[in-house]
């Protein structure tokens, strides 16, 4: 505990020993109680891997909003939200309570009275065995690549922002030793306790992190009530809906925030622009457009055919209680943007300039990519250095460092020899004048002409990055690329959002432990859950069906076991490739690379409810063409000026996947209509009470989308 102490203390970070003492109380705590309420987790795969199907709906309620928010939320949205989209990242939680509300009288009834263990098994009685088996595969891929990968990186995230520059016995605390702990951590409660230890690990945890969400949220509110409105950082003018677009440094924009101002009305004004679930085209993470369909494709295929989500479901005692766990989840989740992303609206206007320094110093990001660049313009590369980089970067370093940005404009110029950078340059600001015309937006020559710059070096990118060693096109596909085009510097590091807040808000003594505590808690459920749904799709849709039919009880969950540190190992070898700017934010990571399953499984579960006679193969056809077709998507733009938003895309995918099943169902039709077994045998009385919570809760969606709209 001592260490933890001096660590903190020498990094600047406010932690005292009663700070220490909560934190290790309540890790220590949760580990006890997970392990202690689930020893007989071993004795066979329904225990280990559906809590022996006996789970309350409180338990079910707060383990689905514990496995669900974590660093991905409190990191990876809170980050979102101080960039420019603001509450907009919120329809990720509202659409969600809607979502939940479907799950509960939808999905759920179905998948508990085939008493399936896994949501891919469904897939093999409506379908067939390879459908099954693809969904499993891809699923275990996402999960193990992308949802436990990005979740360990956001956690370790959060200690190098508050720890950097420290050690512990010799052992330098940064991203990578940091998540190698965390994994370790949340590895240790579910491979003794299977899902019965991840639910009361939940219980805890989830308590902790909604009460810690609002700690955090009060005293963001405090701090920034101490701050004068002009003090604020608020969204460049060129990322701001047209109605908004001021000049950022204009005292006007301010003119109505009195001395008597409430702080909530204060923040009301200084963040107007950000307060709206309306998003312009622009937006780098979710525009109006997919408000209409796009955003409701993760959002049924996350919480109604996620396995670590729907797990909890499936271990219900009975239909009864999983639906009220689910209504109770749903209404838990009309809270969390008050204590997510509205934390990360002030963390931007408080801290942006500390957010500026995290970007310039970021070991794994920018930094080597500014050095690597000044070494090439030298001449004095080092040994393994690409000579062949070419550099990239975003409008707002381009705007913040307009010389740099120049010089990495006129080096890529020279290295790639093009033939046009007058043209380039000329064809960019046109674009920008042509829409500040069409907007009647005035912008500064300075801000033009940095935009205009780093228009034309996205532009020098396009064409180049496809280039082969030899002769411009030259048809040989195999040839080494001409150029290889480094990480993208970046003005901001948003993703540090939350994480700053955590080191200067002024929190009394013992609440920076309770805080930092029901953060990692929040972390850990989050794999715990993970890893195990990973563990159980590999024990019964892959072990049971191609290795090993006849494995035991005890068989299988020692197989499970060893998945979950396997894939413990290697989530936490990919957290270093994870800290790439190009991924746009993490929380956009790990939505947009589910995009290549997400489509063409919910394609698949919904066109099955409404045709029956549907063929098997046409479920293989689906999946198989879903990372394809929303690859294709990537490279449709709408003018050649944005690229299409990824739910956006998705949204496409669903419809050309919807149009082939629809084809293949009309020319290759069963002759009968296909059956689902009935293999659960627990109480299928459904809940009134849950449904008449059910509709309040929508009702109650769309008035917060009506009044933020």
């Amino acid at each position: 505990m001592n260490f933890l102490i001096a660590t903190a203390q020498a990094s600047g970070f406010a932690f005292a020993t009663w700070d220490a003492a909560v934190f290790v109380a309540f890790i220590v705590a949760v580990i006890l109680i997970s392990t202690m309420k689930s020893r007989s987790a071993g004795d066979s795969s329904q225990d280990y891997f559906l809590a022996g199907r006996g789970l309350s709906w409180w338990l079910i309620g707060f383990s689905l909003i514990a496995a669900n928010i974590s660093a991905e939320q409190f990191v990876g949205m809170a980050g979102n939200a101080a960039q420019c989209t603001g509450l907009a990242i919120a329809s990720f939680e509202w659409i969600a309570a809607i979502t939940l509300v479907g799950v509960a009288f939808i999905f759920l009834p179905m998948f508990l009275r085939c008493g399936i263990y896994t949501v891919p098994e469904f897939l093999e009685y409506r379908y067939n065995k390879t459908a099954r088996s693809l969904m499993s595969f891809l699923m275990m891929i996402i999960l193990v690549g992308v949802s436990i990968a990005a979740v360990i990186y956001l956690g370790a995230l959060t200690v190098d922002t508050l720890f950097r520059g420290t050690s512990v016995l010799g052992i330098p605390i940064n991203v990578v030793t940091a998540s190698w702990c965390l994994g370790a951590l949340a590895t240790l409660y579910v491979f003794i306790g299977g899902l019965k230890a991840c639910a009361w690990a939940d219980l805890l945890q989830g308590s902790a992190l909604i009460l810690g969400g609002f700690v955090v949220m009060i005293f963001a509110f405090g701090q920034f009530d101490k701050v004068q409105p002009q003090e604020c950082g608020v969204t460049p003018q060129y990322l701001r809906p047209v109605q908004y677009q001021k000049d950022a440094d204009s005292i006007d924009m301010f003119s109505d925030v009195k001395e008597d101002s409430h702080v909530v009305e204060k923040f009301m004004i200084v963040n107007a622009d950000k307060l709206h679930m309306l998003r312009p085209l622009n937006d780098p993470n979710i525009v109006w457009t997919t408000l209409f369909f796009g955003i409701w494709i993760p959002n049924f295929y996350y919480w109604g055919l996620n396995q670590y989500i729907m797990q909890r479901t499936l271990g219900s005692r009975s239909l009864a209680e999983g639906q009220k766990g689910i209504v109770f989840a749903a209404g838990m989740k009309l809270l969390i943007p008050f204590i997510v992303v509205v934390p990360g609206i002030i963390a931007f206007n408080l801290y942006h300039d500390q957010m500026k320094s995290e970007a310039q110093s970021d070991e794994m990001a920018n930094r080597p990519v500014s050095a690597l660049f000044d070494r090439l313009v030298a001449g004095t590369p080092q040994e393994g250095d690409k000579t062949n980089s070419i550099f990239q970067f975003n409008q707002e370093y381009s705007v913040l460092y307009p010389e740099k940005a120049k010089e990495i404009f006129d080096y890529n110029v020279k290295k790639t020899n093009v033939s046009n950078p007058e043209g380039l340059l000329a064809e960019s600001r046109k674009k920008i004048e042509e829409a500040n015309q069409k907007a009647g937006v005035t912008m500064d020559e300075s801000l033009v002409s940095a935009l205009a710059l780093q228009g034309a070096n996205k532009a020098l990118i396009k064409e180049k990055k496809g280039e082969k060693e030899g002769e411009k096109g030259a048809l040989d596909i195999f040839a080494p690329a001409k150029y290889s085009v480094e990480k993208e510097l970046v003005g901001y590091k948003y993703d540090a959002a939350f994480p700053l807040l955590l080191r200067n808000l002024p929190f009394p003594v013992g609440v920076s432990g309770f805080v930092l505590a029901a953060l990692f808690g929040a972390i850990m459920s989050s794999l715990a859950s993970m890893l195990n749904a990973a563990s159980t799709i590999f024990t019964m849709d892959i072990y049971n069906e191609y290795i090993n039919k006849n494995a035991s009880q005890k068989k299988q969950v020692f197989i499970g076991r060893v998945c979950v540190v396997l894939f413990a190992i290697i989530a936490c070898l990919i957290v270093p490739f994870l800290a790439d700017p190009r991924f746009g934010g993490l929380f956009k990571y790990i939505q947009e690379f589910q995009g290549y399953l997400s489509p063409g499984v919910l394609v698949v579960f919904l066109y099955g409810l409404v045709s029956k006679r549907v063929p098997g193969f046409a479920g293989v056809v689906a999946i198989v063409l879903s990372p394809i077709v929303y690859g294709a998507t990537k490279f449709i733009s709408f003018g050649g000026i944005n690229e299409m938003n990824y739910l956006n895309q998705m949204a496409l995918t669903f419809g050309v996947l919807w149009i082939i099943m629809m084809i293949i169902n009309f020319a290759c039709p069963l002759a009968e209509e296909k059956q689902l077994p009935k293999g659960g045998d627990m109480d299928m009385t459904p809940s009134k009470g849950a449904a008449i919570c059910g509709i309040f809760v929508v009702i109650l969606t769309l008035v917060l989308y009506a009044y933020f709209w």
